[in-house]
């Protein structure tokens, strides 16, 4: 017998295969709207439908059951989803496509999860003319529910809400695997490529804090899926390219003539940019070397050339020491990468007849949008829709992406939907198929609630921002007296810890679609949902095998032979948090909301707190302060809560250091 899983996903991947090729032919013809669909077309459509159900039931019983010996850490939530979809299928055989809905108990007292698929199944049997209640429902669910190791106990609570309680073993199990496995992502039935379009910041003008968030949020996404295992591209789409290269290009000319043989030394980039600015505005003779200067680079003259390769690295150096700062790796791919791909989806647009005319503009109008895209300006050069076009038939076509992912602000959400419908419109992509999708996020507010900027009202450059964190993070620690108890090389590797960790988990704790107010105060604080109090607390939890005189080894000898007992209430809350990282991770994947996981974060901090404050780790005597006794397995329980707590902090790109 073959792999049901490798052979579904095949089968599909070769239906998604033919549906594109059918739908690309269909609307490569003039007059689309005229044609009925192809009878293959519709077919091949039903059974994709088919496929796609069953390939996610063989997903989700892989993800939720793994094989005997799997290192993977097991998401509860989806291998209850499973039990109970069984379940409700074979207890309302009469409904296609029953609802399914297992979250999270709110009150430890009523269950640790809950299943209310009973009420909405109420509405749509009663909507077919049968009388039953939920409460029947809800019972015939769970006659039907499958043998399974998870579930100790359910019941039936109001109108026909199902209380699920876990099986304590089955969790000290879990937990054991943990440890002796680390945190270990679900296997991926396919490894899909990700493609996360970030940061872009515009050559020869230094990177503000409106880069921040894009920069931090797209560095987090790629991470996480990094983490899970996707094939992941990281692109920086830099503007390298236009019109204000002309001007640059002749103030290089005129200030460093002989920037051929000689290098010139542009220290500030900015005040160069400003200063051809001026010209550009005030001289007319400049400005018409300026545009001169244009055609002759995209005519690619060797001269212009280096000039502009030599404005670009300038610039990419720049940028280099802010995402040195931050720890980002991207790859660049800027404007200029797509300058002969826009002819190419200009001239496809024409040949399917979508191309109008309007002063002079060449635009394209999308179904179901009122504002078109234009595509060639009235002096023949192409526009951010061109380049962007260029850019996603490119990542669809060439790259052959499953996920596109686009980072940048949300006042470009209209520009992005556009886009994304002109390449549905055009056959590019089923958005069944290829994932395509707009993150967009905030702007950042100063203290005083308005846009944020220097005193002076200029933009707040990047590095001048990093830089004032390394000098506030030091205050903090030097208040605080850490410089009196670690190394100076400990003390430099706090700070930067603390500093960039603070303003990374600032703009991820907050929902990226909102503004938020950047403030240095509040985000070093050690008290409340901040990086500063999180880092302490996982220093702490880490210095209590100190304490007790336990290394790695020692821990991991204990994780095999140790059973983690569940019997205290503070244990049992801190072992079932500890378990749902999984499940933070999988709605992140689905809806990009990265304070998801900072909420989760903070939660497990603040869950340990109280078992720490409740249960004794290490129990010391009272009059000579030495250690004895060592409760192993509620070490093990601190080792679990470090380990999980550490990745989550390498997915939000913060990075915890030994001593602090």
């Amino acid at each position: 017998m073959g792999d049901p899983l490798a052979d579904c996903s095949a089968r599909l991947q070769e239906q998604e295969r033919q549906i594109r090729t059918l739908s690309a032919e269909i609307e490569s013809l003039k007059n689309p709207r005229a044609l009925e669909p192809s009878p293959q077309l519709a077919s091949l459509k039903e059974e994709n439908a088919k496929l796609k159900y069953r390939l996610n039931t063989l997903k989700r019983s892989l993800q939720a059951d793994p094989a005997p010996g799997s290192r993977a850490m097991l998401n509860i939530n989806q291998r209850l989803q499973q039990v109970f979809e069984d379940a409700i299928r074979a207890a309302c055989p009469q409904v296609a496509e029953p609802p399914l809905a297992v979250t999270p108990g709110r009150d430890p007292k009523f269950g640790d999860y809950q299943c209310n698929s009973a009420m909405a199944l109420g509405q749509m049997l009663k909507a077919r003319g049968e009388k039953v209640t939920p409460r029947e429902i809800a019972q015939k669910i769970l006659e039907n529910l499958p043998e399974n190791e998870l579930i100790e106990k359910t019941e039936i609570a109001g109108p026909g809400f199902i209380n699920i309680h876990i099986r304590k073993p089955f969790v000290s199990k879990l937990l054991t695997n943990l440890l002796l496995n680390g945190v270990q992502p679900p296997p991926l039935p396919v490894r899909k490529k990700v493609i996360v379009d970030f940061s872009s910041p515009n050559i020869a003008k230094e990177m503000h804090v409106g880069h921040l968030r894009s920069t931090i949020i797209g560095d987090s996404m790629c991470r996480l899926f990094e983490f899970l295992g996707y094939e992941v591209v990281r692109l920086n789409h830099v503007g390298d390219w236009g019109t204000q290269f002309g001007m640059l290009i002749a103030h290089l000319q005129d200030k460093f003539p002989d920037y051929v043989t000689s290098s010139p030394p542009i220290g500030d980039l900015q005040a160069f940019y400003k200063e051809s600015k001026k010209r550009f505005d005030e001289e007319e003779d400049f400005k018409k070397r300026a545009y001169r200067c244009v055609v002759r680079l995209q005519s690619k003259e060797p001269e212009i050339i280096k000039a502009w390769t030599l404005i670009c690295d300038v610039s990419r150096a720049e940028f280099q020491r802010v995402y040195d700062c931050l720890q980002v790796k991207l790859i660049e791919r800027g404007e200029s990468f797509y300058q002969e791909m826009m002819k190419a989806v200009v001239e496809e647009l024409k040949q399917k007849g979508v191309l109008e005319l309007d002063e002079g503009r060449h635009i394209v109008f999308v179904p179901g949008q009122s504002i078109p895209l234009t595509v060639v300006k009235s002096d023949g050069g192409f526009t951010y829709d061109t380049s962007d076009l260029a850019a996603i038939h490119q990542r669809i076509f060439q790259e052959r992406a499953d996920i596109i992912i686009y980072v940048t602000d949300s006042g470009q959400s209209t520009h992005f939907q556009l886009v994304f419908a002109a390449a549905r419109m055009l056959g590019w992509y089923d958005p069944l198929v290829t994932r395509v999708e707009h993150a967009g996020f905030g702007v950042v507010l100063g203290e005083d609630k308005k846009k944020f900027k220097t005193r002076s009202g200029d933009t707040v450059r990047l590095m001048d921002l990093l830089d004032e964190g390394l000098k506030r993070s030091m205050d903090k620690l030097k208040d605080k007296e850490r410089d009196k108890v670690l190394t100076p090389e400990e003390l430099t590797q706090a700070q930067r810890s603390v500093a960039y960790g603070c303003i990374k988990y600032a703009d991820l704790s907050h929902n990226r679609i909102n503004d938020y107010v950047f403030s240095f105060d509040k985000m070093l604080d050690d008290r409340g949902n901040t990086a500063a109090y999180l880092l302490y607390a996982l220093t702490r939890i880490r210095s209590i095998s100190r304490l007790a005189s336990l290394d790695g080894g020692a821990l991991a000898a204990a994780a095999a032979s140790t059973p983690i007992l569940l019997d205290h209430e503070k244990e049992w809350k801190l072992g079932k948090c500890i378990l749902r990282f999984p499940e933070v991770l999988s709605k992140i994947l689905e809806d990009l909301f990265l304070h998801g996981l900072c909420d989760y974060l903070y939660e497990l901090a603040t869950t340990f707190t109280e078992f720490y404050d409740s249960c004794y780790c290490v129990e010391k005597d009272r009059q000579t302060g030495e250690v004895v006794k060592v409760n192993m397995w509620r070490m093990l329980l601190c080792e679990a809560t470090a380990t999980v707590m550490a990745k989550g902090f390498d997915i939000l790109g913060i990075t915890p250091v030994s001593r602090m």
